[in-house]
């Protein structure tokens, strides 16, 4: 995925009282839908921030391990004791984090949550996903452009927990890791709106940055500039109306999915068995 960093959606009153109304009226059956967002390329939301209001990964992160440094070593040593993983049920899960198309991304932490998502039941918060996923993304491209760094995959000769898109990462710069980036910042969206799940979200935050080191796509100082980079996001959304507004919208609208006992699709408990074996350093 490559961006350009550039400048760049009432019957009666009764109705109309509904529509404000995030978890909906039960008597009319409506949700409040959040306001329609332009795309800045086919199925991916323009962000809550102007692309160059976004932090700057090449200025705030320090140039990627030197060859025949200790930190270098270190991935090294990090991607080897990933390679006993393939095939695992924890190599699965790496893949199914490792998709980040929409729905499927959006649950990514539901069970972290312990709530359904989805843009029917939660609009504003399937909203928020979507656009801070390009937030996210587009802050790490600057420094991916810049170093290029050559993933392990490739180095190594391996495969990945993502056969059909070897060929496009390849072309893309590994460091710092955009999944991570924005597995990072969705956590910490997530973690205010739903503190009292904090250390289950965050958990699954550092699980879903080790999946791409189970996943052979990353070094490990690729995912920790990308959690750097996906905090500094976080950080700066929150100078967005736009984005408080639906920030403050899907806050109301997991307490109402809460209280209809909407619980996640997914199965939980497979994700915990997968998550919960060896995991990288």
């Amino acid at each position: 995925m490559k961006f350009v960093r550039t400048n760049p959606w009432s019957r009666i009153a009764a109705i109309a009282f509904c529509l404000v109304v995030i978890s909906g009226c039960a008597g009319y059956g409506l949700k409040s839908k959040p306001a329609g967002v332009p795309e800045v390329r086919p199925g991916i939301l323009a962000g809550y921030l102007p692309f160059n209001d976004l932090p700057d990964s090449l200025a705030l992160l320090p140039p990627p391990p030197a060859a025949g440094s200790a930190a270098t070593a270190l991935d090294e040593e990090v991607r080897l004791k990933n390679l006993a993983l393939q095939g695992s049920p924890r190599w699965a899960q790496a893949a199914s984090d490792a998709d980040l198309t929409f729905p499927h991304a959006a649950q990514t932490y539901s069970c972290a949550l312990d709530i359904a998502i989805s843009e029917e039941e939660t609009p504003h918060l399937y909203m928020l996903l979507r656009r801070t996923f390009t937030d996210a993304i587009v802050a790490t491209l600057n420094a991916k452009g810049h170093y290029l760094r050559t993933r392990p995959f490739v180095m190594h000769h391996t495969s990945t927990c993502s056969p059909d898109q070897e060929s496009e990462l390849k072309e893309d710069g590994s460091y710092p890791s955009g999944h991570t980036s924005i597995g990072w910042t969705w956590a910490l969206i997530l973690s205010e709106i739903a503190p009292e799940r904090g250390d289950a979200i965050l958990a699954r935050a550092r699980a879903y940055e080790e999946s791409r080191l189970v996943c052979g796509v990353h070094w490990q100082s690729d995912v920790i500039g990308g959690r750097f980079i996906g905090s500094a996001v976080a950080a700066r959304l929150h100078s967005s109306p736009d984005f408080l507004a639906d920030l403050k919208a899907a806050k109301a609208e997991i307490a109402a999915v809460r209280a209809r006992n909407l619980h996640p699709t997914r199965n939980c408990r497979e994700e915990a068995a997968a998550l919960s074996e060896q995991k990288a350093p």
